[in-house]
């Protein structure tokens, strides 16, 4: 048996993957935590052949988390499970490390495909991340800006999109008010913008938030 763990804040996601894989003759549900430090509470005493991972988990502020989960935990594979843009967190997750990146209108069916793939060692792509990932290369340097940004920068430009402080921003990513600043002042340049309305009006505009 494949045993999987969800990692997910809402308990209607709990309610229907558990329920979807209840009787499954591959997959057992052997864990579904809320937050990031149960994760590492679960993963400590429990062996797990795949984590289901939402992104947008409860103490989960920087893709370097999942990193870290993946080299204390390498037997592990990852999917990422999320409503936010394939287009853009997707590409940066698989660079992370994680085995697949799917959102969150899949079906279960495609999700228990993938997790029986992924932990034979597959890396699965979404047609979507794929057709996206393909486009790049064709489009012209403006249009790859917002592409460029790291995943720090994309981390920063979601809390300023939430209305959060410089300060209250390095509270959750652990550093200094400076760097967020530097971080906002690398966002404004790269998106071509000259103030924190326009900038978080853009980031919407090409779904970053």
């Amino acid at each position: 048996m494949i045993k999987v763990c969800l990692a997910d804040n809402q308990p209607v996601v709990h309610f229907g993957v558990k329920s979807y894989f209840k009787d499954h003759a591959e997959i057992s549900l052997v864990g579904h935590v809320g937050n990031y430090n149960m994760i590492l509470d679960l993963l400590k005493i429990k062996p797990v052949d795949v984590l289901i991972l939402d992104l947008e988990l409860e103490g989960l502020s920087s893709l370097n988390m999942v990193k870290f989960l993946l080299k204390e935990f390498p037997s592990t594979k990852i999917i990422i499970f999320s409503n936010l843009s394939e287009n853009i967190y997707a590409p940066n997750a698989l660079k992370a490390g994680v085995s697949s990146y799917l959102h969150k209108t899949s079906k279960l069916e495609t999700l228990g495909n993938t997790i029986t793939k992924v932990s034979h060692g597959a890396i699965i792509y979404s047609d979507t991340v794929k057709k996206n990932l393909a486009l790049i290369a064709k489009q012209n340097k403006s249009e790859r800006l917002y592409r460029k940004l790291s995943n720090r920068e994309i981390e920063v430009l979601r809390f300023l999109s939430d209305g959060k402080k410089n300060n209250e921003i390095s509270k959750i990513l652990g550093l200094n008010e400076k760097t967020i600043s530097t971080y906002k002042l690398r966002l404004l340049t790269k998106l071509n913008v000259t103030n924190l309305v326009d900038l978080v009006n853009k980031a919407k505009t090409l779904e970053i938030v």
